[in-house]
């Protein structure tokens, strides 16, 4: 009876074998969609798509949306790197044109207002000032600033406005 089982059923295939499969018919494809994304290092951005995947293959409620998962893993990886590399570059030009431009007096003017904008910063509500640091500290959207704190745009837009007027207000006061 065993036998008839064994012939009559066919054998599950391992989990490793699908995660092959996946990987040889779509590596390629995720590498030019983050080529196309403006990743500078499209390879990797796949290679770490495939293997935040591979963590998390038992968690994935639906086995059959790995490749939408790897997909919308490629989009936000890409981001994420574009986000650090342009971040990156900003201060990079900022400290060259800082040491090449200012002045002594100039130093000091700047880091009394950054102290100054820091404080006002922190006295604001948390979400306001979440808002304020996500939108023009990080240079998120709207969408992304709402993605980030787990709320609806129009919520990133009503604390950024109520957050830059009242740091108009404290800043002009002193």
């Amino acid at each position: 009876m065993t036998a008839i089982r064994e012939v009559g059923q066919c054998a599950p295939r391992p989990p490793g074998e699908a995660y092959t499969e996946l990987f040889d018919s779509h590596f390629w494809g995720l590498v030019r969609l983050a080529r196309l994304l403006g990743a500078d290092d499209p390879e990797d951005v796949a290679q770490e798509a495939f293997v935040r995947l591979h963590r998390k293959h038992r968690t994935l409620r639906d086995p059959n949306a790995a490749l939408a998962y790897l997909r919308s893993t490629v989009c936000n990886l890409t981001r994420n790197r574009l986000r650090h590399l342009r971040m990156a570059r900003l201060r990079h030009v900022k400290l060259a044109d800082r040491a090449l431009a200012d002045s002594a007096e100039q130093t000091v003017v700047h880091r009394e207002s950054v102290r100054e904008l820091l404080a006002a910063l922190a006295q604001l509500p948390r979400r306001q000032r979440e808002c304020l640091v996500l939108r023009y500290w990080l240079d998120l959207s709207e969408r992304e600033t709402a993605e980030a704190l787990g709320v609806a745009a129009g919520t990133v837009k009503a604390h950024t406005a109520r957050g830059m007027s009242t740091l108009t207000k404290k800043l002009e006061k002193q």
